[in-house]
């Protein structure tokens, strides 16, 4: 061994058994031989071995939790959108019973469910039945198209409400109402002064516990509308133009209603009987009196005889 790298290394030793020399591990830096040609310190040859100290790789930053806001913001290609979807469909079928079976089964396929349903009907007015689906939001598009094998589509309205902005603002008041909450619980724990100072306190924690429960209640909505769209369709029957015998129809009902109003027209006058011939006896009694009455009218006067 050369002298000179004797004499480094042995400098190098004695800096590492100093107390106040710094610590380089823990810096982030190694030691080793560097393959590099130069000089270390004065008066050391160029091919001579050198001792040297090379930066450590730094460590990646650990990666902290993501954010729901950020993610609901856009910030996360993957997450689902806040949007609330609801349809109304009009449809026209041949029957309405088993249109309304199959509207049910749809909803059931899909993962979704019935919430509730009517059915209307009249002489005057063909039935019709109106129901409220309850399906999937991923799968809405899949209901709505589903419906043309039920009947004949009449109309599709489809509107889309993103509630997204209100989501992310609801669930911050949220967490800012908990960190309220653990402060005033703790305060309350260390609490040793007046009695009036402590209701204060604890009437405060009930309103934030209040306020807690009205956000959560308004997040478990919002997440209920968007998971679960809302399809109301309106199922109608044809109006035939001849009935079956014995039932309706346009011709056939019109026939009843013209049979009505000529009933109708002789019940009236009948009823208008009661007044118009007392009136008309008093009337034809009025006239007897006046001819009977009546000056007779003088005779004319001779004409005088021709020349």
């Amino acid at each position: 061994m050369r002298p000179t790298l004797a004499i480094l290394l042995a400098l190098a030793l004695a800096a590492c058994d100093r107390p106040d020399a710094p610590d380089r591990s823990a810096q982030g830096y190694t030691l080793g031989s560097a393959p590099e040609r130069g000089s270390v310190g004065s008066g050391i040859a160029a091919d001579e071995a050198d001792v040297s100290v090379a930066p450590a790789p730094a460590a990646p930053p650990a990666a902290g939790p993501a954010s729901p806001q950020g993610a609901l913001a856009g910030d996360d290609p993957s997450a689902p959108a806040m949007v609330i979807r609801t349809g109304n469909v009009s449809i026209e079928v041949d029957s309405l019973e088993p249109a309304a079976d199959a509207l049910r089964a749809l909803a059931r396929r899909l993962g979704g469910y019935v919430a509730g349903s009517s059915v209307q009907g009249g002489a005057d007015q063909p039935r019709e039945a109106m129901l409220e689906l309850k399906v999937p939001a991923a799968r809405f598009d899949e209901a709505v198209g589903g419906l043309g094998s039920i009947g004949e589509v009449e109309s599709v309205n489809v509107a889309a409400q993103d509630v997204g902005e209100e989501f992310v603002d609801v669930t911050a008041r949220v967490a800012n109402a908990r960190r309220l909450e653990d402060r005033l619980v703790d305060l309350l724990a260390n609490r040793t002064g007046k009695l009036d100072d402590v209701l204060k306190v604890e009437r405060e924690l009930a309103r934030v516990r209040e306020e807690i429960e009205r956000y959560d209640g308004r997040l478990r909505y919002l997440r209920s509308r968007v998971g679960m769209s809302t399809l109301s369709v309106r199922v109608h029957e044809d109006v035939p133009v001849i009935g079956p015998q014995g039932g309706g129809g346009v011709l056939g009902d019109a026939f009843r209603q013209a049979w009505r109003n000529f009933i109708a027209l002789l019940a009236a006058t009948i009823a208008a009987s009661g007044v118009l011939i007392p009136l008309g006896a008093v009337v034809a009694v009025a006239i007897l009196l006046a001819r009977r009455f009546r000056p007779a009218r003088p005779a004319p006067a001779p004409a005088p005889p021709a020349n």
